[in-house]
């Protein structure tokens, strides 16, 4: 092939404004996806804003049924609070959802839609848990009479929930946080906890 006749077949084509456009669009864009991390970066080293967390404020166990075919049912009250500790920042809490557990268990489920909590704020959450009937296989009827034998039993809470800081408008990205303890109560109903039961890191 002739060398010329190559490389003028090649001269003659020009690149698509289409195909130009396309590339600007996308170089801004990264530029634009940059600068925002930068923002991002910098206002956190400058704010450093504290993870919001939620916790048991508190719980009482209003009904408890427990019979010899093994079927339990429950109701409970309870109070999460989130609780923003940040001085500068306010902060978002969404998918915020628990799940209440006895001996591997679901006993219920409890959710929030998205909301916020202002600056050193805090936000309570008020649930109302009833169960449906739950059959107890042997293991978890063994656990339920030693309950009755200490008159103590205890449920595993286990729940997560992102998290987001907010500056006007410059907001982090999400963050997963998750809130795993067991709550005990004496047969009255009565909360009998000691220890903390917080998603915050200890």
């Amino acid at each position: 092939m002739n060398p010329k006749k190559y490389l003028s077949k090649y001269q003659g084509r020009r690149t698509h404004p289409v195909i130009w456009c396309a590339a600007i669009i996308c170089a801004v864009l990264a530029v634009a996806v940059i600068i925002a991390g930068i923002v991002v970066c910098v206002g956190y080293i400058i704010i450093h804003p504290r993870i919001p967390f939620i916790s048991v404020l508190s719980a009482t166990l209003d009904a408890f049924q427990y019979d010899e075919a093994g079927l339990l049912v429950a109701q409970m009250t309870m109070d999460i609070r989130a609780t923003n500790d940040n001085g500068k920042a306010r902060a978002s809490f969404q998918d915020t959802s628990m799940l209440l557990v006895f001996g591997g268990t679901e006993v219920a489920q409890l959710v929030a839609p998205p909301f916020e909590v202002e600056r050193n704020g805090t936000s309570d959450l008020h649930y109302v848990v009833e169960s449906r009937q739950i059959p107890l296989n042997r293991e978890q009827m063994e656990l339920m009479r030693l309950s009755l034998r200490w008159d103590e039993v205890g449920f595993d809470l286990r729940g997560k929930f992102r998290a987001q800081w907010r500056v006007g408008l410059l907001s982090s990205f999400k963050f997963w946080c998750y809130l795993k303890c067991r709550l005990r109560f004496h047969l009255n109903g009565t909360f009998t906890n000691t220890d903390r039961c917080s998603s915050r890191a200890q």
